[in-house]
């Protein structure tokens, strides 16, 4: 099999997951115990990728300090897009860094390399580009295509309306230097260039656009709560293997805690007496859960401490946050508000973005949102959204 360059888009903010992405780009959340960018890594190389030229932007040293020049012996290369103004904008800033025929692929979105493997395998010099397209039941909030004879792609539309039976857009794709061309040459939308707009471009001035149908793992976190349904299909589907402890690694459970698989632990954590952990949890690097405590289908992020008696279910935690003895996240559904739209009976207790401060006794109502640096005095109860950086008194 031929090697190809990966270009990887990981520019974006991701402003629907704020509060989560005011400190870091949405390829750097936390899937599992590590960032969705580095399971995108992973299926790349098991798919045969033998070089990364990652796009990056918003918030791009998050990126760069934490996978450096290589991943796995895959040589990375980074390209800055300043301002974000489009995938097909992305590309192109990339484009020097490829040669000929090269994937491309979101770095915010886990895609199973058997996707990846079956998009490089269908592609040929015939198609100017090459799809990779899944059979989903709603497409809508993404994007679809449309096939005819010999999988050739007749119509691309982001977010379709109509009715008719698109297959979705899996953000895999396999393009040729004409490909690059059309995206060159299409008419920007809003001040953006898309890449969609580009290959439809291709399909319309009689260009070979294929799509590819395959199977297999594909999972996108748009909104808080949806952070806890990827890392929660990870384990369902065997990405993410239940281990309460990692061997080798400074990792402390104590006789008397009930550990509820499935359940994932990075290097240096600690569970105290009589807590009970799981089912559904990741705890990050450096993470404690105190005496008594309960956690469940939680996401923790690192140097994060759970105090002691302290009750937290369906949660998402940025980095340093501490949430005090006897506080109480209670679980979901809430109704959450995200912009000026809200999401009625979503299955999130609370966010708490980094360094999150609760003294003690403080109740969540679910689907509290909570902004970075703020401080939340003892016996607080919180509602809705609050910014970064406020002090909440009781």
């Amino acid at each position: 099999m031929s090697e190809y360059s990966a270009i990887v888009l990981a520019a974006g903010e991701g402003t629907r997951l704020r509060p989560l992405t005011q400190n870091r780009p949405k390829p750097m959340l936390p899937a599992a115990t590590k960032p969705i960018l580095e399971h995108v890594f992973d299926q790349l190389i098991d798919a045969g990728i033998s070089k990364f030229v990652v796009v990056v932007g918003y918030r791009c040293d998050r990126v760069q300090s934490y996978f450096g020049s290589t991943y796995r012996n895959v040589p990375i290369t980074y390209v800055t897009q300043k301002k974000q103004l489009g995938t097909g904008h992305a590309v192109l800033a990339a484009e020097s860094e490829v040669d000929d025929t090269c994937l491309v692929i979101n770095g915010d979105q886990i895609v199973d390399s058997r996707i990846v493997a079956d998009t490089i395998a269908r592609h040929d010099s015939a198609a100017a580009a090459t799809i990779a397209l899944l059979q989903r039941p709603n497409v809508e909030p993404y994007g679809g295509v449309r096939i005819g004879e010999d999988d050739v792609a007749t119509e691309i539309v982001e977010n379709p309306r109509d009715g008719y039976g698109y297959y979705l857009n899996a953000g895999v794709y396999m393009l040729e230097p004409a490909a690059f061309d059309a995206v060159r040459s299409a008419e920007p939308s809003f001040g953006e260039h898309h890449l969609f707009e580009g290959l439809s471009k291709l399909i319309d001035s009689g260009e070979t656009v294929r799509g590819t149908v395959s199977e297999g793992l594909w999972v996108d976190a748009t909104y808080p709560w949806d952070l806890l349904d990827v890392s929660f299909e990870l384990f369902d589907r065997g990405v993410v293997t239940s281990s309460p402890v990692i061997s080798g690694r400074e990792t402390t459970v104590h006789d008397e805690a009930i550990i509820r698989d499935p359940i994932i632990l990075d290097q240096d954590c600690a569970i105290g007496p009589d807590a009970v952990v799981g089912p559904y949890v990741c705890l990050g690097e450096n993470t404690t859960v105190g005496a008594n405590a309960v956690l469940e289908r939680s996401v923790v992020d690192d140097d994060t401490t759970i105090g002691a008696n302290a009750t937290v279910v369906d949660c998402v935690t940025g980095t340093g946050v501490e949430i005090g003895p006897g506080s109480t996240i209670p679980g979901g559904p809430g109704d959450v508000r995200v912009g000026d739209t809200v999401y009625e009976d979503e299955a999130l207790g609370a966010v708490l973005a980094d360094r999150v401060t609760d003294r003690g006794g403080v109740t969540y109502v679910p689907g509290a949102l909570v902004g970075p640096e703020t401080e939340i005095q003892s016996g607080a109860t919180i509602r809705g959204t609050l910014a970064g950086g406020t002090e909440v008194r009781s």
